[in-house]
């Protein structure tokens, strides 16, 4: 029918089959369209569900550690409010017992009171019945207390100073002077400063430098510190080791002769100043061992040697006091007829451990024997240097001899830094310090106030009470004078009787 209608219209039959064909696509696009769409709703669907699942199921889960953490949240709260109850109880307990110590705080005061006020009462009825003060009592039986016992006092006294002489070593004495001479403050100014010149006060300025950084780098790299006061043209060097003292001074030296000062310049010449050092300390001892006239010192023991120079004791250069020493104990071995060579190296080398005692612990004698052994230095002069202030008793005449020795280069007037005002003011307060005490007739200071000899009356001291007064007076020497090494009281007691024959 649809054919008959085309060629009604005048189409080809070709032209109507192909018409046909075209109509039968579109029906299957639409067919296809439908099918998609009823398939994309269904895949919707599934998505749909499956979301919804995924969602219950994280729901689910969050609802679940929600109840965790409130239950968790709940069980916390009540352990801290278990807490806050104890901690109340605690609180209530404390302030009861507070109460009850003002309380008998309260009561003690009142009772002490009570105490001192029948104290006070029975002390002045006392005093009515016997006539005395407190005070006036006390002093009638400290008086009476110290006539009875004065004489068993002294005996007690001597016996224990003999006990301690032959059962002990006297150190005490050696390390209260080897601290005094290493960190006392009363120093000459020559031994804990130097002082620089400058050639004019614009230096002062540019030693300090920009916000003080050339002055705090001098002190760190050297370990001095500079004060800069109202010196004219001059800084002062501070430091109780000599050693980095001289390092400081010949850097600033330097410094101020190149102009250029900064911190790295300062590094450098501080660093120069140490070499020059080193050879200047080596050139020392060598100089030493040469004029002390000693061969075969090893080489290590020359270079610290050498640091002496830079160390002094009251004013005494140590290096040439060693120099002396061994002279005096090469000296004194040849009138003995002992190896001379020997003492001659045992006294050069007895102080060594000075060289070293500002930067180790210990006295400068444990420091010298340890540089000896370490050194293998011979038992002779490790000897000497161990006992040449008493620690050690000496194996050898030698190591006596360079005791002796310095003893005597420390002791001879001029030696230390002592003016004859100071000296004789020393001498004659020590002489005053004995004359004060009761039954003292004369005393002499003598070798150069290293000895105070005492003269005591006969008939008002007995023997057994002069140890007493010895120590007495050893004691007042020690709270009232400054002096070098240790002084020795020699009391002297003598009965004299003198009858005429006419």
């Amino acid at each position: 029918m649809l054919i008959v209608n085309w060629y009604k219209r005048g189409l080809s039959k070709e032209s109507v089959a192909l018409q046909e064909q075209k109509d039968k696509t579109a029906e299957d696009i639409k067919k296809l369209i439908l099918e998609a769409r009823k398939e994309g709703e269904d895949k919707k669907r599934e998505y749909l569900l499956e979301a919804k699942e995924e969602v219950h199921k994280v729901k689910a889960e969050l609802e679940k550690d929600a109840r965790m953490k409130r239950s968790e949240l709940s069980r916390e709260r009540n352990r801290i409010d278990q807490k806050e109850e104890s901690l109340d109880r605690k609180i209530t307990a404390l302030e009861e017992k507070e109460r009850d110590i003002e309380r008998r705080n309260s009561d003690l005061q009142a009772n002490e009171d009570r105490l001192i006020e029948i104290e006070n009462r029975k002390l002045e009825e006392l005093e009515r019945i016997s006539g005395l003060t407190v005070q006036a009592a006390q002093q009638q039986i400290l008086d009476e207390a110290r006539q009875e016992y004065e004489h068993d006092m002294a005996i007690l006294f001597r016996q224990i100073e003999e006990e301690t002489k032959e059962n002990a070593d006297v150190l005490a004495k050696e390390i209260v002077v080897g601290a005094i001479q290493r960190y006392a403050s009363d120093f000459v100014s020559e031994a804990t400063v130097t002082v620089v010149s400058l050639p004019n006060e614009e230096m002062k300025g540019r030693i300090i430098g920009r916000e003080g950084r050339n002055i705090r780098t001098i002190e760190t790299m050297t370990g001095v510190d500079l004060i800069i006061d109202d010196t004219p043209e001059a800084v002062i060097l501070s430091s109780f080791d000599p050693i980095r003292r001289e390092v400081a001074r010949i850097a600033i030296e330097k410094l101020v002769q190149d102009g250029r000062i900064h911190p790295a310049r300062i590094e450098e010449m501080v660093e120069k100043a140490r070499k020059e050092l080193d050879q200047s300390i080596k050139e020392a001892g060598e100089e030493a061992v040469f004029k002390a006239g000693v061969v075969g010192v090893h080489p290590e023991a020359i270079k610290i040697l050498g640091r002496l120079k830079y160390r002094t004791s009251y004013g005494q250069n140590v290096l040439q006091h060693s120099v002396e020493v061994s002279g005096i104990a090469g000296i004194m071995a040849s009138e003995l007829d002992l190896d001379v060579m020997a003492a001659k190296r045992a006294g050069l080398l007895h102080d060594i451990g000075k060289a070293v005692d500002f930067e180790m612990e210990g006295s400068h004698i444990s420091l010298g024997v340890d540089i000896a052994k370490r050194l293998k230095l011979d038992e002779i002069t490790t000897n000497a240097i161990a006992s040449h202030h008493g620690d050690e008793e000496p194996t050898t005449l030698i190591s006596s001899l360079v005791a002796a020795a310095d003893a005597i280069s420390a002791a001879r007037p001029g030696a230390r830094r002592e003016n004859v005002e100071t000296y004789v003011k020393r001498i004659e307060k020590l002489e005053e310090i004995a004359n004060s005490m009761d039954g003292v007739e004369k005393s002499y200071a003598v070798q150069a106030g290293r000895e105070i000899r005492v003269i005591v009356l006969p008939d008002q001291v007995r023997d057994e009470e002069m140890p007493l007064i010895a120590h007495r007076i050893a004691k007042q020497i020690e709270a009232e004078l400054n002096f070098p090494g240790q002084i020795k009281v020699n009391m002297i007691r003598e009965s004299r009787v003198a009858d005429y024959a006419k």
